[in-house]
């Protein structure tokens, strides 16, 4: 079997000394990856994935951990089989990046700051493959282009920073792709790409492995990319293989209680097709009484009209404004009482800089915001923090938005105290009740964010966004890091949330399943503008703007059956949205289609 074997792990344990004595990340895993395979590795965090591919890298090693057992024996190109676990750093350097090529989860880390992106990609292949610097450059130039990032002349020149987290990512699985490695280890690579960018990065990896014939390990929590993606899959939970067995036997009849419960917690595309509102979840295991629609009412509570917001760009030797970007361009939508609207879109059309200016966090260049009968544009600072009162926002990045050195509870307390109405018993009581609201356990009170898993993490920042009771919450991509079991639980807490409390969302994501789940209208943004809006039926039935519908396509569903082919992804290069000064834009011209449904005439660029 292990001639056409590229990869074979043999009970492989791996350990971590702490102060407390070892930890086991991996215990007694084994399963094979074949030439021109595709085994994805699934499970949630803390399950041992990611410590199963830092093992096949070695780089376990540099993290704290021990392989304390077992074998990984890789098939090299011209060395015949290596035992990776007997072999030392010199000879895994010259396997790494060579022979084994990794695409890392978080590539601001995984890439280096002070360098730019031609140098880093060209770095590799000059000391792998002994080219020249020129020849070196070239082929750099060719790898931006295989994994389609606009103007990849100009992003060779350009530093990490300068660039969106989903071209970041492509840049990562161009650098692990430069050397054409026999195995190509991906990490979680999709994890914070938009539906179009996943789907396209997800066809480059298949297209590369039918080519080359590179076998693939794919780790992932997200059961759609396994569904697209795995000829096999492999169930982790706590460090153990649970499951293990082809694709269509998983998804349609698994075995172990675990699988049945993660394949559960997934939003599926089309689940709720002719369901005029949102639902919460129904969960293996959870108790499913309270399931029913949230209806809201039709009461107005924000309102946007215009709302346009612009950045300026610098340049020449007295940093002069020379163009601008064109963020969020005449845009205008209504938010009802106990209702959400969902914004959609890729990285980079102006959904977070929406959210962001109706709470004045960036400040718009015109249009009007409405909260209630208050104007939020005319607000003086003083007034507009009091209105911030009712409008509260959920951040992406939990780890970024808590504070590391305070406890969670004085973390929840902030706000209360920074408005000072309560006594310190009613804070307290208070804080205890927004901690059973979001099912988190009293004993955390006292500690720290880096205490807590990412789910948890989240569940704090929802608990203290609903400190002050707000009207509004704007959740800016606020489960999209989470694992399939931690975000329907998220889901459903916010969701009962509204149905009890009454609450408003501007829910910002480029999940299309999540905001199938939670919204009650929708609207589509590109470039800046919203191309297509309605409701929730009315967008996801019905798609009419041809943006809308290649958005829909992309979307992978978590059905082996259904697999998308390259044919379905016709995406257009998205155009630069930065204009010289003084350019005029069109203003946005909409056609209703039917009753409440509205698709932009004015030329959005799609």
């Amino acid at each position: 079997m292990l001639d056409q074997m590229i990869a074979s792990i043999r009970n492989l344990r791996v350990e971590f000394q702490t102060k407390d004595g070892p930890v086991v990340g991996v215990q007694d895993v084994s399963f094979d990856i074949a030439a021109g395979e595709t085994v994805c590795i699934v499970g949630e965090s803390g399950s041992g994935k990611s410590v199963s591919s830092l093992s096949l890298m070695r780089l376990v090693d540099f993290g704290g951990g021990d392989i304390t057992n077992g074998q990984i024996l890789f098939d090299r190109k011209d060395g015949g089989l290596t035992d990776i676990v007997a072999s030392d750093q010199s000879l895994m350097r010259h396997i790494r990046g060579n022979e084994i090529g990794m695409i890392f989860q978080e590539p601001m880390t995984a890439l280096n700051p002070v360098f730019t992106i031609g140098r880093q990609l060209s770095e590799g292949i000059r000391l792998h493959k002994n080219l020249s610097k020129a020849d070196a450059e070239k082929r750099a130039l060719e790898l931006l282009q295989q994994v389609r990032i606009p103007e990849p002349e100009r992003r060779l020149k350009q530093y990490p920073h300068e660039l969106s987290g989903g071209m970041r990512q492509r840049v990562v699985i161009a650098m692990a792709l430069a050397c054409e490695p026999r195995l190509l280890i991906a990490d979680e690579p999709t994890t914070a790409l938009d539906v179009t960018i996943q789907a396209e990065i997800l066809a480059l990896i298949d297209r590369l492995k039918r080519e080359t014939g590179t076998a693939v390990m794919f780790i992932t929590h997200d059961m759609a990319v396994v569904a697209q993606m795995a000829d096999r899959v492999v169930v982790m939970y706590r460090g153990n293989k649970v499951e293990e067995g082809p694709v269509e036997d998983i998804f349609a009849n698994p075995q172990h209680d675990y699988t049945r419960a993660l394949l559960a917690a997934v939003p599926k595309l089309g689940e709720m097709t002719g369901k005029a509102y949102p639902e919460p979840m129904r969960l293996l295991g959870a108790n499913n009484s309270h399931v029913q629609a949230i209806k809201g009412s039709n009461e107005p509570l924000l309102q946007v009209r215009n709302l346009t917001t612009r950045f300026p760009v610098k340049g020449g030797v007295l940093r002069r404004t020379v163009a601008q970007v064109h963020a969020v361009e005449d845009i205008s939508f209504d938010v009802p009482k106990g209702q959400t609207l969902s914004l959609v879109g890729e990285s980079g059309c102006g959904k977070s800089t929406a959210g962001r200016s109706i709470l004045r966090l960036v400040e718009p260049m015109s249009g009007q915001i409405r909260l209630g009968d208050k104007d939020v544009m005319a607000l003086a600072p003083e007034a507009l923090r009091v209105a911030r009162k009712d409008m509260q926002m959920i951040f992406q990045d939990p780890f970024a938005s808590l504070n590391p050195q305070m406890q969670l509870m004085d973390q929840v307390a902030e706000p209360l105290l920074n408005f000072g109405s309560h006594s310190k018993s009613d804070i307290k009581d208070r804080v205890e009740m927004l901690f059973d609201r979001v099912q988190l356990p009293k004993s955390y009170l006292r500690r720290y964010p880096h205490e807590l898993s990412g789910g948890q993490r989240q569940r704090i920042a929802i608990a203290r966004a609903l400190a002050l009771n707000p009207k509004l919450i704007i959740a800016d991509e606020a489960v999209s890091a989470l694992d399939v079991s931690v975000q329907a639980q998220v889901l459903n807490l916010m969701m009962e949330l509204q149905a009890d409390l009454g609450l408003s969302y501007l829910f910002i994501s480029h999940d299309m399943a999540v905001v199938e789940r939670v919204s009650h209208r929708v609207g589509v943004m590109y470039l800046g503008r919203i191309v297509e809006i309605g409701s929730r039926q009315q967008v996801f039935e019905n798609p009419q703007h041809p943006y809308t519908q290649a958005l829909m396509t992309a979307v992978p569903v978590a059905d082996p059956k259904m697999r998308k082919t390259e044919r379905d992804l016709n995406f257009k290069p998205i155009p630069s949205p930065i204009h010289p000064i003084g350019h005029v834009p069109a203003p946005s011209v909409y056609k209703e289609v039917s009753e409440g449904h509205f698709i932009l005439t004015t030329d959005s660029g799609y």
